[in-house]
């Protein structure tokens, strides 16, 4: 017991008698305040007996009596006789009950009860020089007073019991000393404080100006949702529900302190006045093992990108401290409450209401059918259900022994809920409050961080996949694949890039690169420079005048970014690749026994960095059966991998990957990298060569009177002799129609070349003007020209024309069938 000072509200004393003797008595555990308000104060009360602390615990509710009146007496006919003594153990039990004394005169008393339901705790015996005992507000105030006092009993009743919670602090005190009042106006938001509210935030009574938000100010921001929801009109909190909060004090220090307040409203339901008292809560401090947990977790959490991968780390964090059968933690949606990680992973595990929704890796569930867990949300604060609560079976399967929603809150709403549930019975301390209240902030700030990461990370591979090409071309001899992946740390858009480009005569262009840097800008110099590429190489141009001009093209950009390149083009048919590598990694080649090598190719310097440097070209043969690989730095190197160990890595997965599925062995080397700090490009090809290579021949056209004839003449014998007779009245129909129009409508050479392939004949026309030609919308009986393309049209399956190095090239194929093999030998190509 103690004697320390004591004032509120009017109280000049309390008096914390607790439950005893399964229930029979009511012994006193702290007196504190002006003991000579009553003398003699009983140390052991009978529950059966007439005081006002034995009525108010009976009853239920609080007993309030003004000076000079006299307490009721409701005894319960099945308990024994009332007794009270003051140090006599063994009073006669054949006696009649004593009456207990009433207050003295001058003197009001209160006496609240401790606790409620099942967890009844006690009584709170408050006594003050009140005339006309204590007003209405008061009242209210005190009612709050107690609810706070039996918090710390709980803390001192978790203790004892030996549960399996964070430790409360020996040197407790029962009696919240440094406590006080307050009083906020919600319709002007003023607010009265007792100076005890002010020195607990660290205020003068001079810096309080009467506004709320000076005082919320003090508070933690993580905790500032959950204070602003008592203080907006629109949003009251529950009445005498228990709110713990922390402040920073001037001098650094973190306090904790508990709230419990209550709502008047006017008589059309409208909140009015919030009463609330507010005291120190030093038994709420976490311990050292609840403070390492919530470390722990704060740091893990720090590392976490996605929504999956928080959800995970939160309920791994959580199950095993808590002692927990189930841990289940989900996104919310309209009316929905999506699941991203739980545990036990077993559908089993679960009430029927969750595996009927189960239709993913995760179950998705309709808040409509879990009213309570909807209104608990909408709260926005933790709620708790012992044993045996009235819930819906969807919840009651989850913790049947008890359960624990957490709302999610961050930035002022609910992203999500965290729900924790027991098997056996559970009783809830205030610590473990307390560490779930401090976990549900951390993980709903972390979810929302994570939600920003994954939108980010989405709309940086929606951009990037947006610069790349959408699908690679079939490829006559081979099969392309390619992967992109954007990093798995940070949101910017990356500079890698892929492109497949067919070109004419059988060859593709196999491009890779990587602009410096992930920003925006990265990402437009990448399409500016894939389109470049492609436009130079579309052209003709061998595979080093490709990369210089691109090279030339971004030092005329002015950009502060250079770019490595790496650019193949290879002949499908002979297998003949000619390289070019501008300051990007060599290609790797997977042979057909399975010998893997970096290929060896002389570099030049990355594009961008120096205007005229030269890029040599190195030419290497490929066979049938042979994989071509290449890639960008993210997939091979990384702040835990060098560069030497990552290439090798990657030639370990090609070395064993089968070469039939091209799309599997991609796939190997990217699972094979894990984690990346950058984005990853990856260009593969199965080279598997052409059975029939294509014929070709090629033919010079002199500016002569008569040379369309001569083209003509030339195209018949080509295609006879390769037997190709049965379409030689269309070929030489297009023949003519195509130089006529490059001899009337050019100046320069002209020539024309012929291919015939497995299944088409390829006519093309080249010529030094650059301007393609155009087919006429509507050609008149009187014109004299214009047919000529719809000709063209009309005999072939598909025409065009594409820019080549100074000119044009304008192509027409014709489908055919081969019936006999060709004649060995062709004619000449240059006459």
């Amino acid at each position: 017991m103690t004697s320390r000072g004591f004032a509120f509200c009017g109280a000049e004393l309390a008096a914390v008698y607790v439950v005893a003797d399964q229930g029979r008595e009511l012994h006193l555990a702290e007196l504190t305040g002006n003991r000579g308000l009553l003398h003699a104060l009983p140390a052991v009360l009978a529950v059966a007996g007439r005081s006002p602390a034995a009525h108010a615990f009976r009853d239920g509710r609080a007993l309030w009596l003004a000076p000079g009146e006299p307490a009721p007496f409701t005894a319960d006919p099945h308990q024994g006789p009332a007794r009270i003594r003051e140090g006599d153990p063994d009073p006669d039990p054949d006696a009649d009950p004593a009456p207990d004394p009433d207050p003295p005169s001058g003197i009001s008393l209160g006496a609240l009860p401790l606790g409620h339901g099942d967890q009844e705790l006690g009584c709170l015996v408050v006594a003050g020089e009140v005339r006309g005992g204590f007003s209405p507000d008061r009242r209210s105030l005190l009612e709050l007073y107690a609810d706070q006092v039996a918090a710390g009993l709980e803390s001192v009743a978790a203790r004892s019991a030996g549960r399996k919670a964070p430790q409360a602090h020996l040197a407790q005190s029962l009696v919240p000393h440094q406590g006080g009042a307050f009083i906020v106006e919600l319709s002007t938001g003023r607010m009265e404080a007792h100076a005890h509210v002010l020195e607990l935030l660290g205020l003068s009574p001079e810096e309080f100006d009467g506004k709320v938000e000076t005082l919320l100010a003090r508070a933690v921001p993580d905790d500032m949702p959950a204070l602003m929801a008592i203080v907006e009109p629109d949003r009251p909190a529950p009445d005498g529900q228990q709110l713990a909060f922390r402040v920073h004090r001037p001098n650094g220090e973190l306090r904790w302190l508990g709230l419990r307040c209550r709502v008047e409203a006017d008589p059309d339901g409208t909140p009015r006045r919030v009463l609330g008292v507010v005291a120190d809560a030093t038994y709420l401090r976490p311990s050292a093992d609840e403070v390492s947990l919530v470390q722990r977790l704060s740091a893990t959490l720090a590392g976490a990108a996605t929504i999956r991968e928080v959800s995970r780390l939160a309920v791994a964090a959580l199950r095993e401290p808590l002692g927990a059968a189930r841990v289940a933690i989900g996104e919310l949606e309209p009316e929905r409450l999506v699941i991203t990680c739980l545990d036990p992973p077993e559908p089993d595990a679960w009430p029927e209401a969750w595996r009927s929704e189960w239709r993913s890796e995760w179950p998705d569930l309709p808040l409509g059918d879990l009213p309570t867990l909807q209104s608990a949300l909408r709260g926005g604060h933790l709620s708790l259900w012992p044993p045996g609560a009235a819930l819906e079976r969807g919840l009651l399967g989850v913790g049947p022994g008890g359960l624990a929603v957490l709302p999610l809150a961050a930035e002022g709403r609910t992203v999500g809920a965290c729900l924790v549930g027991w098997d056996a019975e559970h009783r809830f301390g205030p610590e473990e409050r307390s560490l779930l209240t401090a976990t549900a902030g951390l993980v709903g700030q972390a979810l929302v961080r994570a939600h920003a990461l994954d939108a980010g990370h989405e709309l940086a591979t929606m951009l990037q996949r947006s610069l790349l090409p959408r699908k690679l071309p079939e490829l006559p001899g081979g099969v392309a694949v390619a992967r992109y992946l954007p990093a798995t740390a940070g949101l910017e858009v990356g500079g890698d890039w892929y492109d497949v480009i067919p070109l004419g005569g059988g060859h593709v262009a196999f491009v890779i690169g990587d602009v410096q840097g992930h920003s925006a800008a990265a990402a437009t110099i990448m399409g500016q420079m894939r389109t470049a590429v492609r436009a130079y190489a579309v052209e003709g141009h061998p595979a080093d005048v490709v990369v210089a001009r691109a090279n030339r093209l971004l030092v005329g950009m002015e950009t502060d970014l250079f770019a490595t390149c790496g650019y193949v083009d290879l002949d499908m048919e002979e297998g003949i690749a000619k390289v070019v590598r501008a300051g990007h990694l060599p290609p790797l080649l997977r042979h057909p026994d399975g010998i893997t090598e970096e290929l060896v190719v002389e570099g030049g310097p990355p594009l961008g960095v120096l205007a005229e440097a030269e890029f040599p070209m190195t030419e290497a043969g490929l066979l049938p059966g042979t994989l071509l690989v290449l890639l960008t730095d993210g997939l091979v190197e990384s702040a835990r991998m060098p560069l030497e160990e990552g290439m090798r890595r990657v030639r370990d997965v090609l070395a064993v990957a089968g070469p039939v599925d091209a799309g599997a062995v991609a796939d190997e080397l990217l699972v094979a990298a894990g984690r990346r700090d950058d984005d990853v490009a990856l260009l593969l090809l199965r080279y598997d060569g052409t059975r029939d290579r294509p014929l070709r021949s090629h033919w010079k056209v002199w500016r002569l009177p008569d040379a369309v004839l001569h083209a003509r003449r030339f195209a018949a014998r080509t295609l006879r002799s390769w037997g190709a007779a049965d379409e030689l009245d269309a070929a030489l129909l297009v023949v003519s129609e195509l130089v006529t129009n490059a001899i009337a409508h050019t100046q320069g050479e002209v020539g024309m070349d012929l291919t015939l392939s497995a299944d088409r004949l390829r006519i093309a026309v080249s010529d030094a003007s650059p301007r393609s030609p155009v087919k006429p919308v509507s050609v008149s009986w009187e014109s004299t020209g214009g047919r000529g393309l719809l000709i063209v049209e009309a005999m072939t399956a598909s025409w065009g024309s594409v820019p080549l190095s100074g000119g044009k090239q304008v192509w027409a194929e014709i489908p055919w069938s081969r019936t006999a093999p060709p004649p060995g030998g062709q004619p000449e190509g240059t006459i």
